[in-house]
């Protein structure tokens, strides 16, 4: 069994993760999780989060990810 395009996929998987963790430590996804879409309620010590719109990001990234990881490998 020919194991380079596991190894490529490896490859491909630590770049990104390098690539997000710049774009998290330089500030640039500060955005991230204030969308318009995200449900904030704050009322007294309750702090309830309902991250709407960032998940369907997330769930579009993945999913074009999986679509050209299958297409590719």
């Amino acid at each position: 069994m020919d194991e380079r395009p596991i190894g490529l996929f490896f490859i491909a998987l630590g770049v990104l993760v390098v690539i997000v963790g710049a774009l998290i430590a330089s500030g640039a996804l500060a955005w991230f999780g204030r969308l318009p879409g995200d449900i904030r309620i704050e009322h007294g010590n309750t702090r309830v989060y309902i991250p709407i719109a960032s998940m369907l990001i997330v769930s579009l990234v993945l999913s074009v990810i999986s679509y050209l990881v299958r297409r590719f490998f």
